[in-house]
Order: structure tokens, then C-alpha cells, then sequence
């Protein structure tokens, strides 16, 4: 199945309010043009280099969607993320959001961020702790700095074979976005809940997820 019919079966099976983030780290330009010529309106990188280069070899058309940063976020890549991304998806600590903000503010821009929720609580993964209080406080701290619009929450959730065994870290991550948002705190306004992968979107959806992050469903096997 070619990329461009993959988007579209995609895209008519997932509700239109969810939005569509294809992951692309590892994909080719060419493969990157024929998602977009297809729709796809949303790109993720996991890392910064990659993403650099991938966004030249585009030229204009890296410019017609909206690109996120997904992977962990490191402070000496802070400056050349600001120049090529419009959100940043993983944002865990005052600490890394003070720094994003310090960096933004010296150059005028202004970023999309969600904050990134550990939901497994693994010791590999970074992000915040998965408690309603500390994304809360989070989220207040956020919503200081001038230059980042808090806009979501993101996970991962653990890499299990069954999709199902995913359920309940996504509803616990629902649960801490839904008690947010019904506290209708000042500059607190999340909107996006980005969570599910190629594996694990349907459960995700259900979960009530508004952003899905697919990678090999539309683009294929990673090559090896």
C-alpha cells in the first residue's frame, strides 16, 4: 500500500477531531512529500539533526505543515529546536521550561509546548510525574512564562504487546488532563491529549486522545 493511500484509509477511520501527527524519524524526503501531498498536515521528529536536515532537503514545502518536537529535548539543542520547530511535546521540568523560555524570549519567538506525562513512571523515559498535583504545578509554572502557550499533555505509555494492556495508563493520563481543564485556571487552556502510536491509536482514541502520533501504519517498517 503506498503511503498516500495509507494516510487516506487513516484519516477516514479516525475521528476528524483527532488530529494526525505522523512520526518521521528515519523516513526519506520522498516519503515526507507523498505524506503531505496526501494530507498530512502535522510531522514529528525525535531529533533535532534529523530534523534539520530533513526540513532543507523539503526547501518550501517543509513550510505547509506544522512540525513537532517528540523526542527528549536536550539544553544544547535548545537554539536550533526554536529555529525549526512550532511545538515542543515534551516538556517535564520548571527547569527545561525556564530554559526553553529564556531562549525563545532572546529571539522573539513564541512556542506551542505540552507537557510531557511519565505515565509508566520509567526509569528510561523522562517526563513529569503521573500525578494530578505535580502536572498541575507544572502546568501553573507554565503558564508564567510569556514566550511558551501551554496547549496539552503528551505520553508515551509503556511499549507492551497488547494494546489493551496500554488502557489504563492512557485513561490515567485522560484523568489529569480532563481534572485540569475542569479547573478553568487563568492561562491554563489545554486543548490537545497526545497519546497512541501505530500500535495502539484505536485504544488511544477511546481514551479520548485528540492527537495520534503513527509512524509505520502510513509510512511502512522502519528500515533495518
Amino acid at each position: 500500500m503506498s503511503i498516500r493511500i495509507a494516510y487516506k484509509t487513516l484519516r477516514k477511520e479516525v475521528p476528524g477531531h483527532v488530529t494526525i501527527l505522523l512520526a518521521c524519524k528515519t523516513r526519506t524526503p520522498d516519503e515526507i512529500r507523498e505524506a503531505v501531498a496526501a494530507g498530512a498536515t502535522d510531522l514529528g521528529q525525535n531529533y533535532v539533526q534529523e530534523a534539520e536536515s530533513l526540513m532543507e532537503a523539503l526547501g518550501g514545502r517543509a513550510g505547509a505543515v506544522r512540525w513537532h518536537m517528540i523526542g527528549p529535548l536536550q539544553k544544547n539543542k535548545i537554539n536550533k529546536a526554536l529555529r525549526l520547530f512550532d511545538v515542543v511535546q515534551t516538556v517535564h521540568s520548571m527547569k527545561q521550561a525556564r530554559e526553553i523560555q529564556q531562549r525563545a524570549e532572546a529571539i522573539g519567538k513564541h512556542l506551542s509546548v505540552y507537557i510531557e506525562v511519565n505515565i509508566g513512571e520509567e526509569s528510561a523515559k523522562s517526563g513529569a510525574p503521573p500525578e494530578q498535583e505535580a502536572v498541575l504545578q507544572l502546568a501553573r509554572g507554565i503558564s508564567t512564562l510569556a514566550n511558551l502557550r501551554l496547549e496539552g499533555l503528551m505520553t508515551m505509555g509503556p511499549f507492551l504487546d497488547d494494546p489493551e494492556a496500554i488502557r489504563p495508563y492512557f485513561r490515567k493520563t485522560r484523568e489529569i488532563f480532563d481534572h485540569i481543564r475542569s479547573l478553568n485556571e487563568p492561562g491554563i487552556d489545554l486543548t490537545v491529549l497526545s497519546m497512541g502510536m501505530s500500535d495502539s491509536y484505536r485504544v488511544a482514541i477511546e481514551e479520548g486522545s485528540t492527537m495520534i502520533r503513527p509512524g509505520t501504519i502510513v509510512f511502512g517498517p522502519r528500515p533495518a
